[in-house]
Formats: structure tokens, C-alpha cells, sequence
């Protein structure tokens, strides 16, 4: 089993050596290989994606991303930003499902910006469509406006679209992974207004007849985010497109306690994925051993069940990862009175220790 190693910018260095780390302690004879993505990748070879990371990429079985971006690539032209990484291999490895499990473990439920009672034992998963809509729909670009009140005044432009199968297959994985868990699918949308996601209630909704086990309901996006907010415990499984469903995710991320606990998983239909934590760079804190790497040690852990199948090893990270968290350690992201401070190196540590 090849996997493809790529730590990026910021704290992704630091984050993804910790779950490396808990990996090789497995000892189940991976192949890793690192290469550049993101910034890291533009300076050292002029491309945030480089022909061989991509190469490497799809010649893996998974690949452990850890994250891209800082302020100082701000003003490249937007084809060398390093964001362009993370879309591209989306793109080129044709990962279209995006799995964001937000959960609330009971040591952090006072970490949570909810009140306990809101958020303890909370277990959601929001899957996002990652291929289309407005970040990969064309046309797109910028020109003067051919009509409207503005006519002749330079304008900028993008483009929301959807095809049936694209949203059939993307609400497919919603109710398989519906099976599993609550039976409960909840379809967000803006129907009322958008004629493409007229199109996505449409074509859910009759995917849902072959699924007459599972309950769907439709809801639509911003009556999604205020609930996850006001009774998030009332939802199972969400699904979603593109542009809603990353900004979704990152408001349920903040009701476990800090984005720094959500892990994630990108794939396709060959079950080939790229795994990463929700959060992003933070360059900020970048170097100073204070990150969190629970989210990304979690995402290998997915990683395992997913692409490896080693289901017996991922249970073993993620009750490591309890065990960790029991212990009242915490890094600063979730720190509170009355637990233990630790650093990236030790919190990596620490789970490698309770891995036994």
C-alpha cells in the first residue's frame, strides 16, 4: 500500500509528522512518499502542483495532506496561489465526495462554543460534493458587464452549475452512508431561489426511491446553518454541494470545540482518497509547536478504514486518540482549566504511547 505524503504550508509540516509518526507505529509495511504541494512547491519548483506530486499522487492508494496557503502568495496570479494545489488534485484524481464527520467527543463538550447540552454527544456527518458548482463552473473570468444597471462597468463573474450524474452519485454515497449510521438524510439546498439547486432537490429526490429505508428531508442553506447552531444534534447525515458545503462544515467544525478536531476524506469512485484536517495553514502559528494534530492523525485514521481497509488500525488511532483526550491533554486550540497544556510533538507522542 503506496501512500503519498504531502505536508504543504504553514503548520503542515508539523501536524502531518505526528501522524506520520502514529503510522509507522502500526507496523503495517506502508509505503511513503513525501513530495512539495502548495507554496512550498511554488518556491522550490515554480507550480503549487508540480508534475511529479501529481504523478505521485495518482500512482498512490491514498494520499495524507496536510494543508496549503499563506498571506505572502496573496498577489500571485490565482493559477500559481497555492490553493490551486488542493483543487487540482481534487480535480485530477476525480475525488467528488467529501466526508466531514463532526464529532463532539465528552471531554471537550465545554470546549464548544454551544452550551454542553447542545453539543454533547453530537455525531453528524456532512458530505460535500467537491466537483462542481461555482468553483469549478464555466464560464468564468472578468469583462465589462453586457447588461444590467451597470452595463459597460468591468465586472467579475462565476458560474454555478450541475449535471444528473454528478448529483446522483453524490446523493448515492449520502444514503449508503445514511445506512450505516441514523437512516436520516438532510439534502440543503437553494432551491428557492437558484435553478440549480431546483435541479439537485429534483434529482435527490428521486434518487431517494431506491432508498426507501432512509428518511430525507430538504432544508435550505441558510435555515441549515442556523439549525446546526440551534439543535445540530436533530441532523445525521447532510449532503450538499460544493460552495455550501465547505462553508457548512467549517460552522459544524466549531461545535466539537475546534476545527483542529475535524478530520476529512476526499474520494473517488475507485475509493482512492486524499485525507487532510479541515483546517487550514495557519501560518500564524506556523513553527511555533502549538498546532493541533488530532485532525490529522484522525484523518489517517479514516484513511485506513477507507482506502486501506484496515478498519482494526483506525479503531486503534481514534480510541488512542480518547484515551489522549481522557487524560486531560489538551492542546491550546482546546485547552481549559483544569487539564494539561502540551505541544504538537507531545500531543503526537501521547498518542502514540496509548496506541500500546
Amino acid at each position: 500500500m503506496k501512500i503519498a505524503i504531502l505536508p504543504g504550508d504553514g503548520i503542515g509540516a508539523e501536524i502531518v509528522a505526528e501522524a506520520v509518526k502514529v503510522l509507522k507505529a502500526l507496523d503495517l509495511k506502508f509505503e511513503m512518499e513525501q513530495a512539495d504541494v502548495g507554496g512550498t512547491a511554488y518556491d522550490r519548483h515554480g507550480h503549487p502542483l508540480p508534475e511529479a506530486t501529481l504523478k505521485l499522487a495518482q500512482q498512490a492508494d491514498a494520499v495524507l495532506f496536510g494543508a496549503v496557503g499563506d498571506w505572502k502568495y496573496d498577489k500571485l496570479e490565482r493559477q500559481f496561489r497555492p490553493e490551486q494545489a488542493i483543487l487540482g488534485l481534487r480535480k485530477h484524481l476525480g475525488l467528488f465526495a467529501n466526508f466531514r464527520p463532526a464529532i463532539c467527543y465528552e471531554q471537550l463538550t465545554h470546549a464548544s462554543s454551544l452550551k454542553p447540552e447542545l453539543v454533547a454527544g453530537l455525531d453528524i456527518l456532512i458530505i460535500r460534493e467537491l466537483t462542481g458548482d461555482i468553483y469549478f463552473g464555466q464560464p468564468r473570468g472578468r469583462r465589462d458587464a453586457p447588461d444590467g444597471a451597470f452595463a459597460g462597468q468591468p465586472e467579475a463573474f462565476d458560474t454555478m452549475r450541475y449535471t444528473r450524474p454528478e448529483v446522483e452519485r453524490i446523493a448515492r454515497v449520502a444514503f449508503e452512508a445514511a445506512r450505516q449510521r441514523g437512516k436520516r438524510v438532510t439534502s440543503v439546498d437553494k432551491a428557492n431561489v437558484l435553478e440549480t439547486f431546483q435541479f439537485w432537490k429534483d434529482v435527490v429526490t428521486e434518487v431517494h426511491q431506491d432508498y426507501p429505508d432512509v428518511q430525507l428531508d430538504h432544508m435550505y442553506v441558510d435555515n441549515a446553518a442556523m439549525q446546526l447552531v440551534k439543535e445540530p444534534k436533530k441532523f445525521d447525515v447532510l449532503v450538499t454541494g460544493n460552495m455550501f458545503g465547505d462553508i457548512l462544515s467549517d460552522e459544524a467544525a466549531m461545535l466539537t470545540g475546534s476545527i483542529g478536531m475535524l478530520p476529512s476524506a476526499s474520494l473517488n469512485d475507485k475509493k482512492q482518497g486524499l485525507y487532510e484536517p479541515s483546517h487550514g495553514s495557519a501560518p500564524d502559528i506556523a513553527g511555533k509547536g502549538i498546532a493541533n494534530p488530532l485532525a490529522t492523525i484522525l484523518s489517517a485514521a479514516m484513511m485506513l478504514r477507507f482506502s486501506l481497509a484496515q478498519p482494526k488500525a483506525a479503531d486503534r488511532i481514534e480510541s488512542a486518540v480518547k484515551k489522549v483526550l481522557a487524560q486531560g491533554l489538551r492542546t491550546p486550540d482546546i485547552y481549559s482549566a483544569g487539564t494539561t497544556k502540551v505541544g504538537t510533538r507531545e500531543m503526537g507522542d501521547a498518542v502514540l504511547k496509548a496506541l500500546g
